[in-house]
């Protein structure tokens, strides 16, 4: 074997190396923002106070949303959800946080078509493919938020899933649980290493330690998997399109847990849309699909999980996946509402294309401005 190659070989190997220890610190962070909640919060009551600006759907909602624009990764956004549940959050307050998530995003590829703003034409075209993705979400949102409000579908169907994995006696989970020892000296060492700090600080330190850790981790593991993935992404994006709505969706979610974030799979679309190689109908398909593939690090989440707070924050997992998997079911699957997104879209595109402030304004008013002022109203 040559020199460059044992080089090359070696590189893959301390790559994948990373990729899993990247792994397993996202289950120590999780497992860290859940034991310091229940710290700071004092227990499920605790929990329930801290959270009571958020007890309206509507403004949960807004704060998932805001959330995840200002980190950029849904990842992020809902692995601390699951650890927040997991440490007392409830979980009707959670369920409108993760639809929110959905809607933030959005946003990166929405700032990858920007991109393109110096040509009129390419930008229509970018801006389009960005914002069915935006469309689509709000779509989502507005059917099955109101929904679960009123019947709670989503979460008593979740909550019967998680039962059968980790609430009974006969078939439990919990005695395969290798994640729990694993995880739990590291995050024994986070709270020793702010154990300085007095009373309920303490768990607030871990949050704030864990938060930091899922931002550090989800964004790396991200930026490996695509050096070492991207590559056969494209391809797999490629040979996918013009194949037919399933394999376009079947692919997104593929690309997307490949690489371990919506954000790179919508983003590798966008060029493709902005240079007239594919239109937005094509691509719309892999959006949906990249929006179910996202879904599992939540659930990877999960399994950092143990005890009595195993079956809700597998719950909270699950109501992220199947939101999205009937939210693509529902509104592709019926011609009227998947013809909405595609026709919204394209309009907003054609107004931005012709006032650039406007498609700036867009960005900025529906993913900052507004979300974070309804929410200081309402508190």
């Amino acid at each position: 074997m040559s020199e460059s190659n044992q080089n090359s070989l070696f590189s893959k190997v301390i790559n994948w190396a990373a990729i899993a220890f990247l792994v397993y610190l996202v289950l120590v962070a999780v497992g860290t923002v859940s034991g310091g909640f229940k710290l700071a919060s004092g227990g499920s009551a605790g929990a329930k106070e801290i959270f009571e600006f958020a007890t309206n759907p509507f403004v949960a909602l807004l704060l998932g949303a805001l959330a995840t624009a200002l980190v950029q990764s849904s990842s992020t956004v809902t692995s601390v959800i699951v650890g927040l549940v997991a440490g007392g959050l409830p979980i009707s307050i959670a369920i409108p946080m993760v639809m929110g998530a959905n809607i933030g995003t959005t946003i990166t590829n929405t700032l990858v078509s920007i991109g393109h703003i110096r040509s009129k034409e390419e930008f229509r075209r970018a801006f389009a493919a960005s914002t069915v993705h935006d469309f689509f979400n709000l779509l989502a949102v507005t059917i099955f938020l109101p929904l679960e409000i009123m019947f709670g579908v989503l979460q008593k169907l979740a909550e019967s899933l998680s039962h059968l994995f980790v609430g009974d006696a006969d078939l439990s989970l919990k005695s395969y649980n290798f994640i729990k020892p694993l995880v739990k000296p590291a995050v024994g060492l986070v709270k020793d290493a702010v154990s300085f700090l007095d009373g309920k600080a303490v768990g607030v330190a871990m949050v704030v330690v864990g938060i930091a850790l899922i931002l550090f981790a989800v964004t790396t593991l991200g930026k490996l998997l695509k050096k070492a993935l991207v590559g056969k992404a494209k391809d797999l994006l490629h040979s996918a399109i013009g194949r037919g709505p399933v394999a376009g969706i079947t692919s997104g979610a593929a690309v997307t847990i490949m690489v371990q974030s919506s954000s790179t799979t919508t983003s590798l679309m966008i060029p493709l849309a902005g240079s007239g190689v594919f239109n937005t109908r094509q691509i719309y398909p892999f959006t949906l699909g990249a929006n179910i593939g996202t879904t599992i690090t939540a659930l990877l989440a999960a399994t950092s999980i143990s005890g009595p707070a195993a079956e809700v924050a597998l719950t909270i997992a699950l109501v992220h996946v199947m939101f999205n998997v009937f939210a693509v079911a529902l509104i592709y699957g019926i011609p009227t509402l998947r013809e909405l997104p595609l026709i919204m879209a394209e309009k907003l595109a054609k107004i931005g294309a012709n006032n650039k402030p406007a498609a700036l304004g867009y960005v900025l008013g529906s993913f900052f401005v507004v979300p974070g002022i309804i929410m200081m109203a309402v508190r």
